[in-house]
């Protein structure tokens, strides 16, 4: 394992067509949790759930099989997955051949795991299945309306306040105007975000100029997630706090990530319209 400098990330490379774990390269979260102050006990619990869009492997008789794929990745996992590593690793089925799609969820499971050092749940569907995938926009009031003035494009806490209120609010915040940076290439990276929580109203022109302020942004969907989950939780302290991103895809994979400080069911996985 190694930092991100030293990931397949901005480098020319030859795609293996072969089956090849070697390729996943871990990168260990607590380098960037220590940055926003998360050390010891996890304040959240969560999962970063994968969209794979272009899986295709052999049948033992040489006949292309193609699939979508679904991967939960938890948050307490002591590694996460550079994308461009995970894109080359499934690239690696394209000429491998096998015997079942369970044989195939078996390989990406004992080896996904592997790498993120925990469990990692795999789903795939079939062909058959695909007609049964929706679209969903996320949940909540839209904040995107509101007419602000901004010209701070690198995160700053500071900008978060709540309101007064008599008593807290249970509510949920969306904007589609999250936009970070890869931290290695510079690449953009476009989100939508929800902001679930319990507490003192969180001022919305504030919030949304908090989020936009991560526009020149150079860090990871995941470390990007957490940093601003930590963010609201210290500025705004609420009693309840869900923070969950849906980025659009790159290289036939989507990252969205999910972290809360309740316990609940998951979040959906319907992808939104820019997915």
């Amino acid at each position: 394992m190694s930092d991100a400098q030293h990931s397949p990330l901005g480098k020319a490379v030859s795609y293996q067509m072969q089956y090849d774990p070697s390729l996943l390269f871990p990168i260990p979260r607590q380098g960037k949790r220590d940055e926003i102050g998360v050390k010891g006990a996890l304040p959240f619990m969560g999962v970063d759930i994968w969209n794979g869009y272009e899986l295709s492997w052999l049948n033992a008789r040489g006949k292309p099989q193609v699939a979508t794929a679904v991967f939960h990745i938890p948050a307490d996992s002591p590694n996460i997955v550079e994308s461009k590593s995970f894109k080359l690793y499934l690239n690696s089925f394209n000429q491998t051949r096998l015997d079942s799609a369970d044989a195939l969820l078996a390989m990406l499971r004992d080896d996904l795991s592997r790498a993120a050092g925990a469990p990692v749940q795999v789903e795939l569907a079939l062909p058959e299945q695909f007609a049964g995938l929706r679209f969903a926009e996320l949940d909540g009031y839209c904040i995107d309306n509101l007419d602000i003035e901004i010209d701070t494009y690198s995160p700053q806490p500071g900008l978060l306040h709540c309101d007064e209120a008599p008593s807290p609010v249970d509510e949920a915040l969306v904007s589609n105007l999250l936009k970070s940076n890869c931290l290695v290439t510079g690449q953009p990276d476009w989100a939508s975000v929800q902001i679930r929580y319990v507490g003192a109203p969180i001022n919305r022109e504030s919030l949304l100029r908090y989020l936009i302020s991560f526009r020149e942004h150079n860090e990871f969907h995941e470390q990007c997630v957490e940093r601003i989950f930590m963010d609201i939780l210290r500025a705004c302290k609420p009693m309840k706090l869900a923070v969950y991103a849906r980025y659009t895809r790159r290289g036939g994979l989507d990252i969205n990530p999910y972290r809360s400080n309740f316990s609940g069911p998951p979040p959906g996985n319907r992808r939104t319209a820019r997915q």
